[in-house]
């Protein structure tokens, strides 16, 4: 499993190099060290949980217009040059396909341990100081207003608003980042999750009374 795992972060830091910096190869080591600290309490696959944090934003739809079908067609022609099975293959391919915020809007179409692992490490890079930077990255990458008190946030019944949102920042702790502690599937991820959330909470209480020039 060394060497596959080996192989892979090659691959990825090769295919991330010029990546937008929120979802660039330290992304992707942070989210393998969160499912490496669930994994201690959370029994389960290892080499598919490895691989699915490794390979999740390998070709993320937000920077191939939208399109979903990439990520996981890249991650499947790279697997299928490694030594490991089919099984393992498909169940990598399926947590890509389903793990991200934005199919939370839809019916579950497929779950598993793994999933709920690799969906956990993921949604906690999106939070607390580190899930702050990234916001902000992401945010100026699309030259979105950092905040406008005329746009309030709103809550998203369907996966297409949510991706064509072109809202300001603080808007998206709203719509997104202070909804996920809830929805963290793993005990040892909610718990994580809790500081972080309490983080966001206490950031946006500094940054409004700023804005306001106390």
């Amino acid at each position: 499993m060394e060497h596959v795992i080996e192989k892979t972060i090659a691959f990825v830091k090769k295919e991330l190099a010029n990546a937008e910096k929120g979802h660039d190869w330290w992304h992707i080591e942070r989210v393998f060290r969160n499912v490496q600290t669930i994994l201690k309490e959370e029994p389960a696959d290892e080499l598919v949980v490895l691989l699915a944090a490794l390979l999740h934003d390998i070709a993320d739809s937000k920077f191939h217009n939208g399109d979903e079908s990439i990520g996981p067609r890249k991650a499947r022609t790279f697997m299928e040059t490694l030594s490991i099975s089919s099984e393992t293959i498909d169940h990598v391919i399926l947590i890509i396909e389903n793990m991200s915020f934005k199919n939370s809007f839809d019916v579950a179409r497929f779950t598993s341990k793994e999933l709920e692992i690799v969906q956990d490490a993921d949604r906690l890079d999106a939070i607390g100081a580190i899930g702050i930077a990234r916001a902000f990255t992401y945010g100026g990458y699309k030259n979105r207003e950092i905040y406008n008190p005329s746009i309030p946030p709103v809550t998203f019944t369907n996966k297409e608003d949510y991706k064509n949102t072109t809202a300001p920042t603080i808007n998206h702790f709203y719509e997104k980042l202070l909804l996920l502690k809830d929805q963290m599937n793993t005990p040892v991820g909610r718990k994580m999750a809790e500081e972080r959330h309490l983080f966001m909470e206490a950031y946006l209480k500094q940054f409004y009374h700023e804005w306001k020039g106390k």
